[in-house]
Order: structure tokens, then sequence, then C-alpha cells
């Protein structure tokens, strides 16, 4: 492991990722090998057939085979093949989508283990092209270390075999292929400047389309579609420039390695000649060279590609240990179970119990501020009866929203104490959650499901709890007008719904876990007077509820305690 001092925090080297990965499903890795190696030995084999069938019908050199066993060693070749190709295929795929589904699952984990109020250290848009480009190149890495083994076995084998027929030819044609070598290692500096650039770019311009699509509306306001399209342009512009230099420049290096063969095959032309006419050299030792040529060609251009990922790999292994900001490096190789043929673990909600109880809720110097910002809150204290209504209330930008983020280990305090029922809280985050508690923020977020779903999240209810969650939501009347009532998909961010109905979908949400302390964030900002009204009367209809909200509605703060 690598350690880094000032702002870098240490991060795991490309080479230990990938073996984790290989160590998470050594079976299907090892198989993997073995196809590969089944699959490289029956490919050998033709081309010390193919040397005994030239030296056969020409007659230059007495043959040790038969006509009709070369027939059969070719047959036997294709069928070792095919066994190989079908080992390949049998583990390619699982192992692939195993290792990708455990990467994903780590980032997803720490990305969801950090404070729920903290913005992610990059844009929504790096965030997916590292979910998706970034673990797919370490996943296909780790198969192509197989690849390579199988490759560096046939270019051995081949290596002997030519020397074992002519040294100087043969020290003479490989020359090529270990320039070929010393250039790729030159290169891979640059390799990795492309490969940063290039997937920036990408991920500037994926999170550039998820903020156009969610905010269609506004731009249409705004009358800023020619204004949004020509930015578009212009981002997709660049990250096409990057790309492009990218690919053209991995090219150029692929196409060096592959001509490398024509100056090997070029050698062996020129000095085969002379070797043939001395009586040292067959039409079927030539024909053995040209294929072993080709191998080592595939050999040293695959390598070359190898090295250049390899770079490319550990560009990737930092961009995904920046998006786990602050967890610790191994999180991101922590094994775990994926299930990947349908078969999910139950999900297991807490049973609210007698601890879980709300008597009182206390907070002292609660402090919080915004990094390289004056702005936030200092010595907050408050406390909580059951039952009771608390309001904060002030102007716009006081700190009330940041209050409740703070209490609710939305964002990680500064200072302070927090006591439920007298007894400390140390991990806030973990511990306000249903049945607990359960908080409405200030912007509700929708899915694009159902009504029930976004109601749900997953949650097991059963109807009369759902019934009763709708009712104290105020929700009913709406209810009967939607097209397919619970069943009706409310689109992206709830765009089907009002205002006032997003919100109180929101407060259904909080409702159907019948939660100790119910949060708002300024919940009411979208009802009307009478709606809001109803809302208080029927949530404070229900014994033992405790309320903490942010408002400056009258109907609110008249109801305050």
């Amino acid at each position: 492991m690598t350690s880094k001092t000032g702002k870098e925090a240490a991060h795991l080297p490309a080479w230990y990722v990938i073996w984790r990965m290989v160590r998470y499903r050594p079976r299907l890795w090892t198989i993997n090998l073995l196809g590969m190696m089944v699959l490289i030995a029956f490919w050998q084999l033709p081309g010390v057939v193919m040397r005994e069938f030239f030296d056969l019908i020409t007659g230059e050199e007495p043959a040790g085979l038969g006509i009709w066993t070369i027939v059969a060693l070719l047959f036997a070749s294709q069928a070792g093949r095919t066994l190989g190709m079908v080992g390949l295929i049998k583990t390619n795929v699982p192992f692939f989508n195993h290792t990708m589904c455990l990467l994903r699952k780590n980032l997803l984990k720490h990305i969801l283990r950090r404070p729920g109020a903290s913005a992610l250290p990059d844009s929504p848009g790096e965030a997916i092209s590292r979910f998706r480009g970034d673990v797919f190149e370490i996943s296909l890495f780790a198969l192509w270390l197989n690849d390579i083994q199988g490759m560096i076995a046939f270019g051995a084998v081949a290596v002997i075999l030519m020397l074992g027929i002519s040294p100087t030819i043969t020290s003479l044609a490989v020359l090529p292929f270990v320039l070929v070598g010393i250039l790729s290692n030159a290169a891979t500096k640059r390799i990795e400047r492309y490969r940063r650039a290039s997937r920036k770019a990408t991920g500037i311009v994926t999170g550039f389309i998820g903020e156009f699509f969610g905010a269609v509306q506004a731009i249409k306001v705004a009358t800023a579609e020619g204004g949004v399209i020509a930015r578009f342009n212009e981002l997709n512009d660049e990250r096409r420039k990057l790309s492009l230099q990218d690919r053209l420049f991995n090219e150029v290096l692929h196409s060096i390695f592959r001509n490398a063969v024509n100056l090997g095959t070029g050698v062996i032309l020129v000095l085969a000649g002379q070797a043939m006419q001395g009586g040292t050299f067959t039409v079927g030792d030539f024909s053995l060279f040209v294929f072993c040529l080709e191998g080592i060609s595939e050999l040293t251009t695959f390598g070359g590609l190898l090295v250049a990922r390899y770079k490319q790999i550990g560009v990737s292994v930092e961009r995904m240990d920046r998006l786990m900001e602050g967890a610790s490096p191994e999180a991101l190789v922590e094994f775990s179970p994926v299930y990947m043929d349908g078969r999910f673990p139950s999900v297991t909600y807490p049973v609210k119990t007698d601890a879980d109880r709300l008597h009182s809720l206390d907070v002292e110097g609660l402090a919080y501020r915004y990094p390289g910002t004056d702005n936030g809150i200092e010595g907050i204290d408050l406390h909580l009866d059951r039952g009771t209504l608390t309001v904060v209330t002030g102007r716009v930008a006081s700190g009330k929203t940041t209050l409740l983020r703070a209490l609710l280990g939305l964002l990680p305090v500064d200072a302070g104490e927090i006591r439920w029922n007298g007894d400390l809280v140390v991990d806030p985050g973990t511990f306000f959650v249903a049945p607990r508690s359960a908080y409405t923020a200030q912007v509700p977020r929708l899915f694009s499901d159902s009504l029930r779903d976004n109601i749900l999240m997953g949650l097991d209810a059963d109807e009369g709890t759902i019934t009763r969650a709708i009712h104290l939501a105020v929700m009913e009347r709406d209810l009967g007008e939607l097209e397919d009532g619970l069943a009706t998909v409310v689109g992206p961010k709830g765009v089907k719904l009002s205002g006032g109905q997003i919100q109180r979908t929101s407060a259904a949400r909080m409702f159907v876990r019948e939660p100790e302390l119910l949060v708002f964030d300024d919940l009411s900002s979208a009802l009307d007077v009478e709606t809001e009204r109803t809302l208080w009367e029927r949530v404070f209809e229900q014994e033992g509820i405790t309320c903490l909200a942010v408002s400056h509605r009258k109907v609110a703060l008249r109801r305050a305690d």
C-alpha cells in the first residue's frame, strides 16, 4: 500500500486491487487460466504440424509424420481449442459480473455512509463514470492476466522451437519485438496523462446531461435552451478532442506493435533464402517461423496494451478512492457476498422497542461550520419533551436547515452533545432513523416510480398502515384524483405531482414508519393554509407525537410549545 501526506489520502496500488479481485473468485479465475492454457497449447500444435506437412510434400527433409497422422492432429488441435474456448466462456462472464458487482457495492456502501447532506467530492457525472468505466477496467485486467500468461507460454515454446532450428535467424527475427517492448514502457507516462484527461472530460459531460434533464422546467422558463445546447456542444467537443487524443495514441502504439511482425518476417525472408540454398533451412522451417512470429507479435501487442492499461488502472483506482473520501483504502476491496442469481437476502427493518421510545431530547453546544466559510451554527442548546411541537424560525440563511442536518447527523458536527432520554448519542447519522426518527427535507426527493413505492421505499407495511399515513398527510382526496391511485407513476422527481402533493407524499413516507420524532424542514411551504391546519391537527391527534419543525407559517407557530 502506498502512503501520501497533505491533501492526498493514501490509496491502494493498482496491482493490489487486481490481486484482490483474483482472490475474491479464485476458482473462476483459475479455471479461466486453465482454459487459456489449453487453448494456447492446441493453438500452437498446427504450427508444428504444418512444418511436418510442408517437409512431407517438398521432400526436403524426412517427415516424421504421415499425411493421415497430420490430418488427425489438426482435428485434435481444433477440438482442444474448442474445449479451451468453452472454459473461457463459462468463466469470463461470471468472474466479470462478480468482481464488478463487488467493487460497485463497496463504492456505493461507503458513499451512503457519508453524512447525508455532504456533497460528493466530484460531480454526479464523474461518480457515474467511476461506477461504469473504472470498475470495468479493473475486472477486465484481472482476466487479461490469464491471456498474457497464455501468450507468454506460447512465446516461450515458440522461441525454443525457433532456436532449435536456427539461433541466428531467431535472434534477428525477435529483435524488433524487443525494441517495441522498450518503446511501450517509455510511453506509459503519456498514456496515463491522456487517460486521466479523457475520463475527467467524460464525467463532466455525463454530469451536465444529468443536470440538464433535471432542470428542464427552469431552462424552459428562462428560455435558455440555446445557451444550454451551446454549452453542451462546447463540453462535448472538449471531451471528443481528449478522447480522440487518448484513442489515437493507443492506436499508434498498437500499429507499431503489430508492424513488428512484418519486420521479423522480412528478416526471415532475407536470411532464410541463403539458409535454404545451403540446405540448413527447409520450407517447413520457414512456415513454422512465420507461424511462431504471429504468436510473438500477439504477445508483443498485447503486452504493450497491458502495460498501457495498467497505468490507466492506477488512474481508475485513484478516482474511485477519491469518491470514497473518508473510507479506509482497504474498503474498496473488502470482501462481502454478492447476489447474482436473483435470490436476494431478505431485508429486515428494526421493530420499535421500549428503548426507542422518546421521553426527552437534549442538545448542548451544537456547532457546525461549512468548510472554508464562516457560515453555520454555533452554541445551539435545545430541549424537547415528548408530545410537543418545537418550531425553529428565522430569516433566510440563518442556519435553520443546518441545525436540523447537524442534529440528525446529515452534517458532521464540530462540537456539541446530543442526548436521547439522557443517553449520549455517539453517531447521530445511524441513530436518528426509523423507528426513532424520520425527516422530510426542505426539497423532498421523489423517484420515477409509483406513489406507493415512493411512500414505502421498500418498507413492508400493511394496507391499514398505508391508509393511516395517507390520512395523516391529508392526501386522501388527491389519491382519488390520480389516474391509478397509489399505483400512479409520479415521474422523475415527482413531476406529475404539484409541489404540495410532493411535500405531503414525503410526509406520508415519514408517517408510515411510525417514528417517535418527526423532523420537518419547512414542510408546509407549498401547502394552502387550510391543508396545513388540517395536517397539524391530524398529527397531534396521535398520542405521544413529538415534532421539531422549521417553519415561518403562523399555523405552525401558533401550535408550537
